[in-house]
């Protein structure tokens, strides 16, 4: 069984992802009426108690992917941290290939969310 935290819901529906031991990483979005016969979720801090082995990723990586995870665009990221559109997409192909080499793939956003709460990058206060 996975591990699983609510990320976000709308009064009608919950985002909920779910990482497994393997590095895999699921995501479901619910009815919230349904919630509590088919999703069970646990803690913030019992989610992280479990220290994954993270990439090393370079500060300005982390700071592209920050900005990425809280922004609603890359042109946004660009802009706010005033470089180009392809330049952020070059910083988050390096962080997904550096995911990827260290046994945790994440090759969407949401999966790269997960992985930035896990490396403790986001919170779930922030977004």
């Amino acid at each position: 069984m996975g591990r699983g935290i609510d990320v976000w819901g709308n009064g009608q529906l919950r985002l909920t992802f779910t990482w497994y031991e393997d590095g895999a990483v699921g995501e479901s979005v619910i009815p919230l009426d349904e919630r509590r016969t088919k999703l069970m979720t646990v803690t913030v801090e019992n989610c992280m108690a479990q220290d994954p082995v993270g990439p090393s990723l370079s500060d300005r990586e982390v700071e592209v992917l920050r900005e990425w995870l809280l922004s609603d665009s890359k042109s946004r990221v660009a802009q706010n941290l005033y470089i180009s559109v392809g330049t952020v997409g070059t910083h988050l192909s390096r962080i997904r290939e550096k995911y990827a080499d260290v046994g945790r793939k994440a090759p969407t956003k949401c999966e790269l969310l997960v992985r930035a709460i896990q490396d403790r990058i986001v919170t779930i206060d922030e977004l």
